[in-house]
């Protein structure tokens, strides 16, 4: 399930960047996950210079690099984790892309299992053992 889409500036970077990015980020995902390699998913989502503001200006006039990453967890992770994913994401992109680290924006979005789909099934039902040993974990002792 895990999912992070980086929003980039089209031009602004090079395929050998690109695929650090995405792979760096399958690799983030698993080590704080601790998710198997398989269900990890990373995107770019190019933007065209001239689609793109930052601090009121067209990237295609300033050539400002301003990344956004948005990324998907299923509901119950860790604060920790969710907070951990926001600061190496941002890392990377800056170790990557050579970025400015003020520039950069991200946001976890929180997805209840129920809600999403594995083959077609909802992950409450598929990932029940997962699941319900999370909120065992996060659940204050009797």
């Amino acid at each position: 399930m895990p999912i992070v889409n980086f929003h980039l500036v089209e031009g602004m970077s090079t395929p050998e960047q690109d695929e650090r990015l995405l792979v760096g980020a399958c690799q983030l995902y698993a080590e704080v996950l601790k998710a198997p390699m398989e269900r990890i998913r990373a995107f770019i989502t190019p933007h065209r210079p001239g689609q793109f503001a930052v601090a009121g200006g067209l990237c295609a006039h300033h050539g400002l690099h301003a990344p956004y990453f948005e990324f998907i967890v299923l509901e119950g992770r860790s604060l920790e984790d969710r907070h951990r994913l926001m600061r190496r994401f941002t890392d990377l992109l800056v170790d990557t892309l050579d970025v400015r680290r003020d520039l950069i924006r991200g946001s976890c979005r929180r997805v209840e299992p129920q809600d999403w789909a594995i083959a077609g099934e909802p992950a409450s039902v598929i990932r029940k053992d997962e699941v319900a040993a999370r909120a065992a974990q996060d659940s204050p002792p009797a």
